[in-house]
């Protein structure tokens, strides 16, 4: 019954989220992301650790740690170069005049940049997969030579980077992350404790993500100025992404982004625009509250009291950051979001492998009988 009136409060929880992001979709974003992120990244990272990431032998999770510091020099390195430039230099090809070889590194890591998100997403399966040592490492060199070919081969030929690109420097770190793997997440614990209720609560959140493009009520919703320069500061390129698949003839011309001003105004006053906010405020609101609601794998009351102290002290000091710029808040916790999602993926292949099982228990017909 424990589990069961957990999966009710989460349905609870779902159907909040989503009654918040019909009413206001930018600023519940803005909202959990910089409340309910910083203490969901903190807690996580701690309850990941102790479980020494889900991989299956020795200390593999130091290459997620590795990759997501080599990501955050060369996310960092243009912004540097710029700032070197002057404040007269704004775009690459003005980097390029001045500095040529800074230019072409900058660019050079900005290619390799989903690269990198690549392999960090491939060595988490191998972790959980693999045994051997020597079979392991053998993985590793393998992937990491597959995902340099993909970046360089993206890059420098005619192919079509656009796919590669969104799966995994736009999509996988952001709503896959916040969207599937919660989902797929939810799944193998419902499937694995054989709960009706769990189930139902996947159900409903499938349905509430459908909402927000079945009913599309338009007219009452606009967007403060402060609202808007936040936005702009932090996820208003993820809805230009997911725009362009849905609604390309909306927002290119010629195969190119409309100009600046016109893309703005379609993001923040268009339905289509307001629909999509809608969608991802409720996957990131309800992503971490789910997170919260698992009182029984977070175990606060387990918690040494000076490493509780500690956490609640830089999530103070992360909302702070926020409330004084939330552009200043995103830098500050740049690298503490994104390395969370890379150190989760050895738990999201689990959760995968686990439905896999599962699935496979029922077909067989070794399945408990699903209970409330």
């Amino acid at each position: 019954m424990k589990s069961a009136r957990i999966d009710y409060i989460n349905i609870g929880l779902m159907l909040f989220s989503c009654a918040a992001a019909f009413v206001i979709p930018f600023e519940l974003f803005l909202f959990s992301y910089a409340v309910l992120g910083p203490l969901h990244y903190l807690t996580e990272i701690s309850w990941l650790h102790k479980r020494n990431y889900f991989s299956m032998k020795g200390r593999d999770w130091w290459i997620l740690y590795a990759t997501g510091i080599l990501i955050l020099f060369f996310t960092f390195f243009s912004e540097l170069a710029y700032w070197m430039a002057g404040p007269e230099v704004t775009n690459i090809r003005e980097l390029y005049q001045v500095s040529p070889g800074t230019a072409k590194a900058a660019i050079w890591m900005s290619q390799h940049t989903t690269g990198l998100t690549f392999f960090a997403f491939g060595s988490a399966l191998i972790m959980i997969l693999v045994k051997s040592g020597m079979a392991r490492y053998g993985a590793y060199a393998i992937l990491a030579l597959v995902g340099y070919g993909l970046s360089e081969n993206f890059g420098n030929s005619g192919a079509d980077p656009r796919f590669f690109y969104l799966l995994f420097a736009i999509f996988v770190p952001t709503l896959i992350h916040v969207f599937v793997f919660t989902g797929a997440f939810m799944l193998y614990g419902a499937l694995k404790s054989n709960s009706k209720v769990g189930l139902a609560s996947v159900g409903v959140l499938g349905l509430c993500a459908a909402s927000f493009f079945v009913f599309r009520p338009d007219g009452f919703y606009s967007i403060s100025n402060y609202t808007l320069g936040s936005y702009d500061a932090s996820f208003f390129s993820l809805n230009v992404e997911v725009l362009r698949i849905l609604v390309p003839s909306q927002v290119l011309a010629d195969g190119k982004l409309v100009e600046f001003s016109l893309l703005k105004n379609f993001v923040y006053s268009s339905n289509w625009g307001i629909v999509i906010t809608r969608f991802i405020a409720f996957a990131y609101t309800y992503h971490y509250l789910n997170w919260f609601s698992k009182t029984n794998i977070i175990k606060w009351h387990e918690v040494p009291k000076a490493w509780l102290v500690s956490v609640f002290v830089l999530w103070f000091i992360s909302i702070g950051l926020y409330a004084y710029n939330y552009e200043v808040g995103l830098m500050a916790l740049y690298f503490l979001s994104f390395l969370h999602v890379f150190l989760e993926f050895p738990l999201n292949w689990v959760s995968f492998k686990g439905i896999g099982e599962e699935v496979g228990k029922s077909l067989w017909g070794r399945g408990a009988t699903v209970k409330a």
